[in-house]
């Protein structure tokens, strides 16, 4: 697994698809770095790109709480059928069915239901067009739900209305940006598919 960087009370990496954030990527980087590791945040286990993890419970308790007041810009990259505007800054009500590990945009608030926001900007257009993404709320599948909504799935993703070959979803977290003890941190990587043709 690459490591972006290491200290000792925090690991920035890039977590392959296929791993799981909250119980593979942890022990993966016990092995490789020794020590404890506690899991901040998440990511989908069939998407891959930057996370960080604490090394100790203080600096988990820390980097949580920032997380909370929402200190942490979440980047991602997705490619996505069709063509949306040139941008976009979209509000809705999410509701996760949890029988059927699926999300669905509602219209009315109730039990259940959180409000998730996103803004992006379309980096390369195209029959699919390659969006960079910043989440202000880390709702389950919302990236792809609010896109799929809209009419713009994303390729890969059978979960939410693609109907191509791909195996995933195409979707990344690209850059984590964060504050930590008076020092700004940023972390960036881009799968192949995002680099510009």
């Amino acid at each position: 697994m690459k490591i972006l960087y290491s200290d000792r009370d925090f690991v920035a990496c890039i977590k392959p698809v296929g791993l799981d954030a909250e119980q593979d990527m942890p022990a993966q980087l016990k092995t490789q770095l020794g020590g404890e590791v506690f899991t901040l945040h998440r990511l989908d286990k069939n998407v891959g790109g930057v996370m960080i993890y604490a090394r100790n419970k203080q600096a988990a308790a820390e980097l949580s709480a920032g997380i909370a007041r929402g200190d942490m810009v979440k980047e991602y990259l997705a490619v996505v059928h069709g063509n949306p505007p040139a941008e976009g800054d979209w509000e809705d009500l999410l509701f996760k069915d949890g029988r059927k590990n699926k999300v669905f945009v509602v219209k009315r608030q109730r039990a259940g239901v959180k409000a998730a926001r996103l803004t992006y900007q379309v980096v390369r257009p195209g029959e699919e067009t390659l969006v960079r993404i910043r989440l202000y709320t880390g709702r389950s599948h919302q990236i792809r739900v609010q896109f799929s909504s809209r009419g713009f799935p994303l390729v890969g993703d059978h979960k939410y209305g693609s109907r191509d070959v791909a195996t995933a979803p195409k979707l990344f977290s690209c850059c984590i940006t964060f504050p930590y003890r008076g020092q700004t941190y940023q972390f960036a990587a881009e799968p192949e598919w995002g680099r510009e043709q």
